[in-house]
């Protein structure tokens, strides 16, 4: 219980923002009818409850349903078996997710008919199997995310050329559906298993951008579609919306079709866990009991947040929208901003993603952080968003593509860690928030503003969503990998000579050298030319108090990657390996090499370092 206690804390201080906004809002410049403001405020209560005992039921099943089934794949030896369990993975937990087939629906009706919902549903779930396959072998084969992203959006960029402006919107929209708030907190386990059964010097990077890659799999899917089909623009009517009355009765009327929407979702992934266990896994009695009672608490959590979001929320989104949209321009672009700022948190999947960050990185990349720069990033692209639809001559595409390539080109710039948050972080942000709140509040602006195609301009919300935090925290790691770190000054030595006194008949000593990030390897090379027969490496962060970065602005303190390299060698060898070490340009000037020599026994013998000044 305290873990939901917990939960619920962290859910309140996140949901609180959104809450005081729109009731700022309706009490103010907004004109909102009393059954809808009342459900509002139902929905946030029903909303607070669902997404905390969706989050627990998540910690209690769906992260060890990653790690039993991430462990399955490590440790296969038939690549062809890695492949089909990959691709069923991400097939089974993207074709009931509940968002896509909406989409698939909105598609189908746009299209006039020209485009099955069914058959888009399973074309781009098989897409996210095919990519969820590959990054699967990424991963394990410990390939560059940087260069694996840049190949697959350069490919996306190509299709580009070859579809409409409207199916554009709709692929990357297709992206943010698949990404939905139980769909995302499995890959991510998923992916933390992986990188965790793996290890090795990327075991850090690898626990992201999984999510990244799965949101991939939907926009080449959509893209090729239209392509193959032929099928170029939208030709669909949008029908008038149509507000629900009361304020318990449709609660109640979008409660049985949402339960069954989330038990669809979840069944397909249940059942091939339960069916592993039957043959392999064979888990203990209490655990597997655990599970069980964690995917109850999952299907009941995320049954109530969907009811909240459906019937309390995109109602109040749309009449915002559409009040906002009658009265000035720059009021709905303001509005659009702040909403973004404030409603991303919200996201169940943002919450997952910030405590895996956590959890991977022992708590050295804050949280706070993550979430400032991904407010910040969804706060603009809703913001470009509502310009988009005031403006006309202002195209998605305009955005879109500009956006991710310099986010691209960026990821080879990036600290190594960020890149897999950044692509991760674009799937979580375009949640079940997003794709009805945020989506209503676009699309009531767009009925009221005469040049805007609610249909073209809806769909390039979610779209614009799902590239902005993968640009907002790409530039973050750039920010932070290039950031200037200042150092006491010292003086410069040419030569480094050790005195030993003799005090004592020791066999060992241990060798330590902390050097920075990607300088280990490196460090080990040099010593064993000196005669150093093995070491372990340590990687972490945190240093000095004169290296510690701090960011300008949000002052948001950082602390640099260091590894420490620890040698156990006789003692006539110390001396050598250490002045190797310390004569090494590479090591001293780019790796910033510091080294410590201690006794394995009792200290019995002092060094004594003499630095030889340089003139």
């Amino acid at each position: 219980m305290n873990l939901l206690f917990e939960k619920t804390k962290e859910v309140i201080r996140t949901l609180l923002p959104v809450v005081i906004l729109v009731l700022l809002l309706c009490f103010s410049i907004v004109n909102v009818e009393a059954d809808i403001m009342i459900r509002f405020i139902v929905g946030s209560v029903m909303l607070l409850i669902g997404l905390s005992i969706f989050l627990w039921g998540v910690d209690m099943a769906m992260n060890p349903i990653g790690e039993h089934m991430s462990r399955e794949i490590a440790t296969s030896r038939w690549l062809l078996k890695i492949a089909i369990l990959s691709f069923f993975l991400g097939f089974l937990i993207t074709v009931a997710e509940p968002d896509l087939l909406i989409l698939g629906s909105q598609v189908e009706s746009a299209s006039g008919g020209a485009m099955n919902a069914i058959i888009i549903v399973y074309l781009v779930s098989i897409g996210v199997g095919v990519m969820v396959s590959l990054g699967v072998f990424r991963l394990l084969r410990d390939k560059p995310l940087n260069i694996f992203m840049a190949i697959t959006y350069g490919i996306i960029f190509v299709l580009a050329i070859f579809v409409s402006e409207e199916f554009l919107a709709i692929s990357f929209d297709a992206s943010g559906a698949t990404t939905g708030a139980l769909t995302t907190p499995f890959v991510l386990a998923l992916s933390l298993g992986l990188s965790g059964m793996k290890g090795g010097s990327s075991s850090e990077e690898n626990s992201f951008g999984l999510v990244g890659i799965m949101s991939a799999g939907p926009i080449l899917a959509v893209m090729l579609i239209s392509v193959i089909s032929g099928q170029k623009n939208i030709q669909g009517d949008v029908s008038e919306y149509i507000f629900a009355e009361g304020v318990i009765g449709p609660i109640i009327d979008v409660f049985p079709g949402i339960f069954l929407e989330s038990l669809l979702a979840l069944s397909p992934i249940s059942i091939l866990f339960f069916i592993f266990n039957f043959g392999k896994f064979k888990l203990a009695k209490d655990e597997l009991l655990e599970i069980i009672k964690g995917l109850v608490f999952t299907l009941l959590g995320l049954t109530v947040f969907l009811t909240a979001v459906n019937s309390g929320f995109m109602d109040m989104g749309r009449v915002i929208g559409m009040e906002l949209g009658k009265m000035s321009h720059w009021i709905l672009i303001g509005i659009g901003f702040l909403l973004g700022l404030i409603v991303v948190l919200v996201e169940p999947a943002v919450h997952v993603l910030g405590e895996q960050i956590e959890e991977v990185t022992s708590g050295h990349i804050p949280l706070n952080l993550i979430r400032t720069t991904l407010s910040i990033g969804v706060g603009l692209a809703i913001a470009l968003s509502m310009v988009r639809i005031v403006v006309p001559e202002v195209k998605l595409w305009y955005f879109l593509l500009p956006g991710f390539a310099f986010a691209i080109l960026l990821s080879f710039k990036s600290d190594p860690v960020f890149v897999g948050i950044a692509y991760d972080a674009g799937g979580v942000a375009s949640g079940p928030m997003t794709a009805t709140f945020v989506l209503a509040f676009a699309q009531g602006a767009a009925t009221v503003i005469e040049t805007a195609n609610v249909l073209v301009d809806g769909f390039g919300v979610i779209a614009m969503v799902a590239m902005a935090p993968v640009f907002s925290i790409m530039v973050l790691g750039t920010a932070f990998k290039h950031k200037k770190i200042t150092y006491p000054i010292i003086e410069k030595k040419s030569t480094i000579t050790t005195h030993l006194i003799e005090e004592g008949n020791i066999q060992h000593d241990c060798i330590m050298v902390i050097v920075n990030r990607g300088f280990a390897e490196k460090t080990i090379e040099v010593a064993r030319q000196s005669g150093a027969t093995g070491a372990t490496i340590i990687r972490g962060r945190g240093t000095d108090e004169h290296q510690k970065v701090i960011l300008p602005v949000i002052n948001i303190e950082l602390q640099p990657e260091k590894e420490i390299v620890l040698l156990i060698t006789g003692t006539h060898l110390r001396e050598s390996i250490a002045d190797s070490i310390l004569s090494d340009t590479q090591l001293v000037q780019d790796g910033e090499a510091v080294v410590f020599i201690s006794p394995t026994e009792a200290m019995v013998e002092t060094l004594v370092v003499k630095p030889e000044l340089s003139s």
